[in-house]
Order: C-alpha cells, then structure tokens, then sequence
C-alpha cells in the first residue's frame, strides 16, 4: 500500500469527535471495504440488545440480575424511581462523607485528621481505583492511598511498612460486595490486627462498602464503623468504579468525581448512536472481532503512551477477559470465547517486547493510546526544537508505523489529555465495547461462573488443609511420609494437594507443621506435628 493509498484509508476511517476529545484510528486494521456491511446485521443486533440492557432487562439470567452500570453516570436511565434514588443518594453520600473527613468532621480514633487511605478489596474493587489514582492522583492529594489488594501477607506488610506511624491517621475501606470473599476478609482481618497493635480501635477507622444485609455488612453494623455505602447486585464488580466502589476512594484522595461521571456520561450519548461508522464503542468491539476472526485468536496489546495509564491495561484485563473469557455461548454451545490482553506503557515496551512484536509471532492486535497534551504548563527543549513529550509522541508514531509495515495490525485510540473527564471516558468506551462484542459472539459478558469454579477449588484446598493439620497432631511426634499423611486424612486420590499443603505450611510456622527429613526427592521427605 503506498503512504497516499494509505493516507485516503487513514480519512476514510479516521473516528473524531472534536466535543469529546476523543479520536480512534482503525485504518491500520487490514478489515475489506465491506467488512463494516458483512457485519451490519450482527452490530444491529448487539445495538437492540444493549438497549435492552439499559432499559433494565434481565442481562444476567442465570443469576436473574439486571446489568446497570450505565446508570451510575445518568441516573435519569433507570427503569425505576426507587433505583434512581439509590444512584443519587449514594453519590450525595459519598460527597458528604468525603467532605467531613476532609474537613476533619470525621476523624480517627486519637482525633487527628486522616491524612492516609487504605483501601482492602480484590479484582473489580481494587483495580479499578488503582488505576483512577494512579491516573489522576498527585502532589494535590487530600490523602494518600495505599491498597490491600491480594491475600499475601508480604505484600500487606510492605503496605503497612509504608504507613508506618501515622496509621492513627489511616482511614480503611473494606469493599466486597457479598462480604464473603476470602481476599477481602483476610485483607480486614489483617488490617484489624494492625491497628489492634497499634493500640487503635479497628471500628474507628473503618468504611464498608458492600451489600445490604451481607456478612461484611452486618459486622459494620455490629461494631459501629464509621459508616457504610451500597454495593448493587446489577453493578459487576468489574464495572463499578463509577459506583461508591471507586467514587468513595476517589473523592477521598480529592479527586473530580463529577469530571469522571460527565465524561463517562458524554461517551454513553455517542456510543448509543446505531450507526457504527459514528460509534467508537461499535468500532472497538467489530475491530476485536475482525482481528480474532470472532474467536479471540489474537491477543489484544494496549500500549498507552503516559505514564499516568500505565495501570489501564491491568484494569483492562479483567474487564475484557473475564466478562468475555467463556466456555459456552448464549445457547449453552462449548465455543471457548475470550481475548487475552496486556500491556505495559510507551516508551518503555521500546526497549522491551515491542521487538517481538515486530518480528516475532504474529499473534495480536495492538491499540496505542495517544495523549496530546504533555504535562500542565510548557515543556524545556532536550535539543534544539524538541522536547521530551516530542520525542515520546515520535516513538508512538515511529512503532505503529513498523508494526504496519510488518504486517501487523493496530488501533490508535487519542485523547486530548488524562483529566478526569478523559478517564471517564476511557472507562465508559471500554465497558460499552466489551458488551457489543459480547453480543457478536454471542456469549453472556456479565457473569463469570469461571471465577467461582476457581473460588470453590480453593476451598476444597483449605478443606484438606484442616484435615492434614489435625491428623498431624493427632499423631504428634511421629515422622510420617506423604503417603502416610495422605492415607490417613482419607484422600489418597488427592496426594498432590497434600503435598503441596505440607510443603506450604512446613515453610510458615503458625500451624507447628515440620519438615523431620529432607529426602533424597521431596516426594519421600517426612513430615511431623
């Protein structure tokens, strides 16, 4: 293709929309000329079914839950006014309590004005204010936020280490919405004790953010938290950081919550339009579908050139692929749908698998995200004539022309800067995608029964686990072999499982499980009480 060929290609299906600051490039994408009427019967499809969806049909019929986290950002939506009232007093909630603990209204227990944010959840609950703080935050933040959000204890130690002393001045928000997620739970339990060891009552610093009447729900009640915000079964966890789930920790940090919410707001009007040629959203979503061929084949890059959304592509891959990554389609047919994604920061990945992508297995599709705008206020020259922020522009431009010209596909995806109105659309475009191309594949994009397997799979884990502990003191003092342990549980068909349970707790303490020998191979050590 020659540059004019492709520079007509470029106007053709160049997307810009000057009121949104928000432009996508799929030219770079080797789509035929009638791909976008070979697919118009399918985008008509998903266009109704979204309406659907927004006008509060049952998305998520298995669990027989509305799907409504368009409302969040236009509450006027929502098919009832009990709901509508949910939405707008929860934000007013939000704001209030935002305000009075800035306002030092709301303090810890020895009476110091919170200066710090700890925030306890896991997957939708943590990444999604990850990255918003990461994007958005800075040297004006109203308090500095931390995240607990894994079951490692190490790496809630190293959070806690970064407090330090000031955790009389460390507000807590525990988020799960069932109250019964392990990651979270243990995340408030340690949480609790670090606070108990400093001498502070856990209670007096603590905020729920979950559903009525669950488990987490209850014990905020019982110990009279600070205070407690809702989490609605029609919000995923995924797609909640525009419910208190992220706009709680955002205003805290004293982030544009409003910005946020108009933003998403501004990109909903635009990707309900049914023309796909005028809707971003639409775009996305048939892009991803030509470039796996409606199968996922090919792994979607996202390359953001800013450090401020270094973290969108880990908010990105839970999003994308466990709303899409499914073993059967709406007719109960095993199809094994999904797109794997990842992604690092531009310019770094210049220096990193951008050599792969280039000359290595063509199994991807990359979208680069563009921000004009470098930083507030002018930029120095590094030499004559040219900044920094020029030279990282020149690197983006420089790779998605050689990924092109090795035959490999692209989207570019530009906004004008990372505000919170920018970030909001970002999240608002991404959601809307994810559910057209969950409908032109046909597969249910808002439950996740794959993670539930895994939830339960775990349990089965910690169920032998009691087991091999209470057997081991049971025979306290003796030097038993792993067949002997496993025999003697009753779970001779589950060896490999105690054998990684023995190898786990010889190597912590806290249950007095012991190494007596260390064999020849690890399979014919002993192990005692």
């Amino acid at each position: 293709m020659t540059n004019q060929e492709l520079w007509n290609r470029f106007k053709t299906y160049y997307f810009n929309d000057e009121s949104l600051g928000l432009a996508l490039d799929i030219s770079r994408m080797n789509f035929s000329d009638s791909f976008f009427s070979e697919m118009d019967g399918r985008i008509q499809k998903a266009f109704e079914q979204m309406d659907a969806l927004e006008k509060g049909g049952i998305a998520n019929p298995d669990e027989d839950r509305m799907v409504g986290h368009y409302w969040l950002r236009d509450s006027a939506l929502t098919p009832t006014p009990e709901l509508r009232q949910a939405i707008d007093t929860a934000l007013a909630k939000v704001k209030k309590f935002a305000a009075d603990v800035h306002g030092g209204r709301v303090r810890g227990q020895n009476g110091r004005k919170f200066r710090n944010l700890l925030v306890v959840g896991i997957g939708g609950s943590a990444l999604g204010p990850q990255f918003v703080s990461h994007a958005l935050g800075g040297t004006g933040d109203l308090l500095t936020v931390h995240f607990f959000d894994n079951t490692d204890p190490d790496g809630m130690d190293r959070v806690l280490a970064r407090i330090g002393k000031s955790l009389g001045e460390t507000l807590c928000i525990v988020i799960s919405k069932s109250g019964g997620t392990k990651e979270s739970r243990n995340g408030m339990l340690e949480a609790k004790a670090a606070f108990l060891r400093a001498n502070l009552r856990f209670e007096n610093h603590a905020v729920a953010t979950t559903s009525d009447g669950s488990d987490l729900d209850k014990v905020a009640v019982k110990d009279k938290w600070l205070e407690r915000f809702p989490m609605w079964d029609w919000v995923g966890g995924r797609t909640s950081e525009l419910s208190p789930v992220g706009l709680l920790p955002a205003r805290l940090q004293g982030l544009d919550i409003d910005g946020m919410l108009a933003g998403a707001k501004a990109v909903d009007a635009v990707t309900r339009l049914k023309d796909p040629r005028r809707n971003p959203a639409a775009l996305l979503a048939l892009m991803w579908y030509h470039a796996g061929s409606g199968k996922g084949l090919k792994d979607m890059v996202i390359l953001p050139y800013k450090d401020r959304l270094e973290l969108f592509s880990r908010y990105l891959q839970q999003l994308v692929m466990e709303s899409l990554g499914k073993e059967r389609d709406m007719d109960g047919n095993v199809v094994h749908q999904g797109i794997a994604v990842y992604g690092n920061k531009g310019s770094t990945d210049q220096h990193a698998y951008v050599q792969q992508l280039r000359d290595g297995v063509p199994n991807f599709f990359v979208t680069f995200i563009e921000v004009l705008r470098d930083r507030k206020g002018p930029s120095m020259p590094v030499e004559p004539g040219v900044t920094s922020g020029d030279y990282l522009s020149g690197f983006l431009q420089g790779t998605r022309r050689a990924l092109f010209e090795n035959g490999r596909e692209s989207i570019t995806l530009t906004i004008r800067d990372v505000s919170p109105e920018s970030v909001g659309k970002l999240i608002a475009l991404y959601e809307r995608a994810v559910g057209f191309y969950g409908s032109l594949v046909h597969i249910n994009a808002y439950h996740q029964p794959g993670v539930e397997a895994g939830k339960k799979a775990a349990g089965a884990v910690i169920a032998i686990q009691h087991r091999v502990v209470d057997f081991l003191e049971k025979n306290k003092g003796q030097e038993l072999g792993l067949d002997a342990i496993a025999a003697g549980i009753d779970a001779p068909d589950e060896i490999e499982t105690v054998f990684k349970v023995l190898q786990h707790l010889s190597a912590n303490g806290e249950h007095g499980v012991l190494l007596k020998k260390l064999a020849a191979t690890p399979f014919e050590s002993t192990f005692g009480a």
